[in-house]
């Protein structure tokens, strides 16, 4: 191994420039982009503390202020007489000029009324934002009280806000009261539960309430009013962090890129444009001038996940991981992994520039050409290091200390800690999509660097998708940039007709860049069995999980906008039909996620999906005796019921994140509790979660309905199932036309399988179609309503569209949210005390 090691010691990727000396210039250089950057910082971080009011208020009343005791206009005699008490009270020698006087009672206005209006405008624009009226009205039938609301923020907010200046006036969300969760949780049971065991949980129900609930109520409530989130760090922690599962497959999750249209069929082309594309988003994350977003073009979300997407990574510890992310100036570089060899790829010159997408592909290719000539002479356990990424984390912590923590290795490690994101440049194209997912979620098992934020996967034939750790930042922020990247990639002409990236203008100058940097590692024989058992230890993991991906193209969310209710209360409806049929008749309890980013540092909340009104509707499709009206009026009540669930945990109204911060505190005192220990064990058996999409604000996109783009959406992405013996659903309906399904399951489970689960959720949604199929629908064709059709022109709508250009399409990107996987992480660690 150290002859092999020695052999590769001299990397041969060919150089464009020595990059061992600085000179005079480039040093001045260098500490001009520190301080631009120190000063840039600063006024960002000013302008967010005093958001929504600007300097320009400052200094709009200082000039005023200067004005009045200047000129001493009679009109306002009373104000300027105020004024000058002020100068003359000031505690100056007698002899001062008196414009001195004038200057510092100006600026002693202006700093004060400045204050008190910053102060007024953030906790009123807060008190505003606390408002949730909007959320229950359709955006055309507002209220005079919701349209009043609306003038009101927008008179309140500032103008072009940064990336982070609303967060100080989100408002904080609120401890939801003792009895009212524990009465939603009752109701929540009562269709999973026998009349026995609800009996019995309602008991525990009352004699925690009695006992201890009050105090652990109390002592949230007190977390809330000094914590910016009462329960979002605890999240992080005890969720994600104190988790000792692998990575691969229980926490991370993965992404698609374009259905059936690929740019290009170059390989280092197609990574070159979307590394220059999550560069481009870094840089504006970085700067704060990507636009903060925003519900019906009024309400702010939370943005303080964006912060960590890039140049995070997630530290092993034998009780606790730790995530660590690193300031741009010490994260210059990608890592890429090629046929088993990993280079440091600075993505920066030495002006601080991002490389073009010309010096990219050809930086990329070098790569592949020294990875082909050197791949031989190094071991096989040299090419898997990566492996150990996804052992159970305290094993990995221990191999970690026990041969990264010195010399070589731990250099290494800390290049690829330090990288921005990681690159995987795969050997062999998937043989189709199903293949596809299953390789960008776990690959081979000795490939991706699961502790990093980010791995992006490019194939052979230029399809491409990512990995994405979870504990940093939820899937709609990542999936926002990944929206960016395949977006920007089809509005631009960034390639050449032979595939390769378009070349920079003539005008443009590169600076100095670094070559790329093979990494050598220093192999021993204990680290190379190490590496051997986690190679092994991740192909049993992977081979063990069945993923099915499937694109139901029979009809989108165009059609299930006529049953009257909700696109994602249909499909949740149809997945509790799916799961009856595929269980013989069984309800579980279901697992769906919602954002809570209405509130700062808001993440997740669960949505219990399975309630009584959708059981009710259940049991009436598979009930011959029920007719078609009584179906449809109990779906469309199942509907509603839905929307309020979701509605509601999206106002932090849900159930499971205050059981479990009720559950953290209850373990950090030492009180044991029937009713959270029994709650937290009780498994998802259906973990499901709408991916979302269209985030990125571009007035130029066209129609994604129309026929050339449809099948340039992305399928999005998915997750693992949380529990052994379920699913996991994740579904996007990015067109009028056609509905994405990811669906995972245990091959170790014989009662689970997900290509049956699949044909259980068509034809769930057939036969929920088949109760409103004679009702008239309206089709947009190019953005103009049209006239009501039958099913069947429906169906047939814009088969005349192949004319249209067919190099132009519309990606709306995202990624399903794995949340249930946390709580599962949560369990074990949180119920031993730790």
């Amino acid at each position: 191994m150290a002859d092999a090691r020695i052999a590769v010691a001299r990397p041969r990727v060919p150089k464009e420039d020595d990059g061992s000396t600085l000179s005079w210039e480039e040093f001045i250089s260098s500490y001009r982009i520190t301080f631009v950057r120190g000063y840039f910082r600063f006024r960002n971080s000013l302008r967010n503390r005093v958001w929504p009011t600007t300097t320009n208020n400052l200094v709009v009343v200082c000039g005023m202020s200067q004005y009045l005791l200047h000129y001493q206009p009679p009109a306002l005699a009373g104000v300027t007489h105020h004024l000058n008490n002020m100068a003359l009270a000031l505690p100056l020698p007698t002899n001062s000029p008196v414009w001195l006087r004038h200057v510092l009672v100006s600026c002693g206005i202006s700093v004060g009324f400045f204050v008190v209006l910053m102060r007024v405008r953030q906790y009123l624009l807060r008190i505003l934002l606390a408002y949730r009226g909007w959320m229950y009205e359709k955006p055309h039938e507002m209220t005079l009280k919701t349209r009043v609301w609306g003038v009101c923020v927008k008179l309140v907010s500032g103008y072009q806000p940064s990336l982070y200046s609303c967060q100080r006036s989100l408002p904080r969300m609120p401890v939801p009261p003792l009895d009212a969760t524990m009465a939603r949780l009752m109701v929540s049971l009562e269709p999973l539960c026998s009349p026995e065991e609800l009996a019995q949980y309602k008991r525990e129900a009352e004699h925690f309430q009695r006992s201890i609930g009050g105090r652990l109520q109390r002592l949230l409530c007190l977390k809330a009013w000094w914590s910016p989130n009462y329960v979002s760090d605890w999240w992080e922690k005890y969720a994600y962090l104190m988790s000792r599962t692998p990575l691969a497959i229980n926490s991370n999750y993965y992404c698609l890129d374009h259905l059936k249209w690929t740019p290009t069929s170059s390989q280092v082309a197609r990574a070159a444009n979307v590394i220059y594309s999550f560069c481009s988003m870094r840089r504006l994350i970085d700067r704060e001038q990507l636009q903060p977003l925003l519900l019906r073009n009024t309400i702010p979300i939370c943005m303080a996940q964006y912060e960590r997407l890039f140049s995070t990574v997630r530290i092993p510890g034998k009780e606790l991981d730790e995530l660590v992310h690193y300031e741009p100036q010490d994260s210059r570089h990608i890592v890429v992994w090629c046929q088993g060899l990993l280079y440091a790829l600075d993505v920066v010159d030495h002006a601080n520039q991002l490389l073009s997408t010309h010096l990219l592909q050809k930086l990329l290719h070098d790569i592949v050409e020294d990875a082909a000539q050197h791949k031989g002479s190094v071991s096989e356990s040299e090419r898997s290091v990566p492996s150990l990424t996804g052992l159970p984390r305290t094993e990995w912590a221990t191999i970690l200390e026990q041969h990264f923590s010195r010399g070589i290795n731990k250099d290494n490690l800390d290049i690829i800690k330090k990288a921005v994101f990681m690159v995987v440049l795969f050997e062999e194209v998937p043989a189709d999509i199903n293949d596809k997912g299953k390789t960008i979620m776990h690959a081979d098992g000795r490939t991706l660097w699961f502790d990093k934020s980010l791995n992006l996967c490019f194939f052979p034939d230029g399809q491409c998708g990512f990995n994405a750790e979870h504990s940093m930042a939820d899937a709609p922020a990542l999936g926002h940039v990944w929206e960016y990247a395949m977006t920007n990639e089809v509005l631009e002409k960034r390639y050449l007709d032979n595939g390769d990236v378009m070349p920079p203008p003539r005008e443009f100058r590169q600076g100095l860049h670094t070559p790329p940097r093979r990494i050598i590692w220093d192999m021993t024989d204990a680290l190379a069995e190490n590496i051997k058992h986690a190679v092994e230890f991740g192909v049993k993991h992977a081979s063990d999980l069945e993923l099915a991906i499937e694109h139901h193209d029979a009809f989108g969310k165009g059609v299930l906008k006529k049953a009257k209710i909700s696109p994602d209360a249909f499909i949740q409806i149809a997945l509790q039909l799916a799961y009856y049929r595929d269980s013989n008749g069984k309800f579980v309890q279901t697992y769906e996620a919602s954002a809570t980013r209405l509130y700062q540092h808001g993440r997740t909340e669960t949505v219990r999906s399975c309630t009584n009104d959708s059981s009710a509707f259940v049991r009436a499709m598979c009930n011959s005796n029920k007719t078609r009206s009584e179906r449809l009026s109990l779906l469309r009540v199942a509907g509603q019921t839905h929307q309020l669930l979701y509605k509601a945990a999206m106002n932090g109204e849900g159930i499971d994140r205050h059981l479990f911060a009720l559950y953290v505190i209850s373990r950090g005192l030492g009180y044991d509790s029937e009713l959270l220990e029994h709650m937290i064990k009780r498994p998802w058996t259906l973990s499901t979660s709408q991916q979302p999409q269209q985030q990125v604000m571009n007035s130029n996109l066209p129609d994604i309905n129309f026929e050339p783009f449809r099948v340039m959406c992305s399928p999005g992405g998915g997750f693992a199932p949380v529990s052994d013996d379920g699913y996991g659903v994740s579904y996007m309906l990015p067109t009028d036309f056609n509905i994405f399904f990811h669906v995972s399951s245990k091959r170790s489970c014989p009662n689970t399988d997900s290509r049956r689960f699949v044909q259980h959720i068509c034809r769930a949604l057939e036969d929920m179609r088949l109760l409103f199929e004679d009702t008239p629908i309206k089709v947009k064709r190019n953005g103009v309503p049209a006239p009501a059709v039958s099913q069947q022109q429906f169906a047939d709508a814009n088969d005349d569209t192949d004319a249209l250009v067919n190099n132009v399409a519309v990606s709306n990107v995202a990624v399903a949210t794995s949340a249930s996987a946390q709580l599962a992480a949560s369990n074990d660690r949180l119920q031993s005390g730790r």
